[in-house]
């Protein structure tokens, strides 16, 4: 078996930065979230996939890719919303086994009401920290990762 290639310090510091900063964001994305609109961050994620999507409704399936969520974990995000009218759930009329979520009027009035916070928020936490070079490097970086792990299908 071939030796573990150790981080390095320059490595090391990069990977424990990504670490915090990550769950320091989301932790406050989803307290705003909370407080401002009562939903959690991945319940405002799905609000906005369903908003920008044709006909405002994307199988489940495809959300839950989308979202790089499970499955179960997005079935439960989609019941706690159903019952809170925020989106509704649908057949597929040419597979019995395909279920679309549907966002409702009552969904996209609370995707326009959380809105602005979370973007203030985004912006506060994230976006204006960084300079315009660092937040071109940031995106350039996270993209090429998502981009190589959604390859390789983890």
């Amino acid at each position: 078996m071939a030796e573990p290639r150790w981080l390095d310090e320059r490595e090391m510091r990069a990977w424990s930065g990504f670490l915090a900063a990550s769950a320091l964001v989301n932790r406050r994305l989803d307290q705003q979230l909370k407080d401002d609109a009562g939903l959690s961050h991945p319940q405002y994620e799905i609000l906005v996939r369903l908003a920008a999507a044709p006909g405002r409704e994307l199988r489940m399936t495809e959300l839950a890719n989308g979202l790089i969520n499970s499955k179960s974990g997005l079935t439960y995000q989609v019941t706690q919303m159903e019952k809170a009218g925020l989106v509704r759930r649908r057949s597929c009329p040419s597979d019995v086994r395909g279920v679309f979520a549907v966002l409702t009027d009552a969904g996209r009035a609370k995707l326009e009401e959380a809105a602005p916070g979370h973007v203030a928020t985004v912006r506060e936490v994230l976006v204006d920290v960084l300079t315009p070079a660092q937040l071109d490097a940031l995106a350039d970086g996270l993209g090429e990762v998502g981009r190589r792990l959604r390859e390789q299908g983890a």
